[in-house]
């Protein structure tokens, strides 16, 4: 296993680095009714994240940003919705969301301070 290269991951001996920046791979904060009781209840935060970005991606990149502890990550895709203006029709474009889970006792992400 050691030595091979996956398309933002490089795996060396036991240890992953990433390749891409931490910045490339979380888009932004989403801020919704949902994600706001998700916070409360849940100790649960949302983000777009790249469309290639994977689950280890997304923990490193949070852990190094906000400087907390993440206990698991779920990545969610979205299709675009097709919409019509007048006889023209185009799509919106396809997302990713990551729901991030901090550990016990970890403060909470303020987004507007971090990024």
């Amino acid at each position: 296993m050691a030595g091979v290269q996956s398309a933002g991951l490089q795996l060396t001996c036991g240890e992953i680095e990433m390749t891409k920046q931490a910045k490339q791979i979380i888009l932004r904060p989403v801020i919704t009714e949902k994600t706001t009781r998700l916070r409360d209840a849940n100790h649960e935060v949302c983000f777009e994240v790249a469309p290639d970005a994977n689950k280890i991606e997304v923990k490193k990149a949070v852990e190094e940003l906000f400087k907390t502890n993440v206990e698991s990550v779920t990545i969610v895709q979205l299709k675009g919705k097709v919409k019509r203006l007048g006889r023209s029709q185009g799509r919106t474009k396809d997302r990713k969301k990551a729901y991030v889970k901090l550990k016990k006792g970890e403060k909470m992400i303020e987004y507007f301070e971090a990024v």
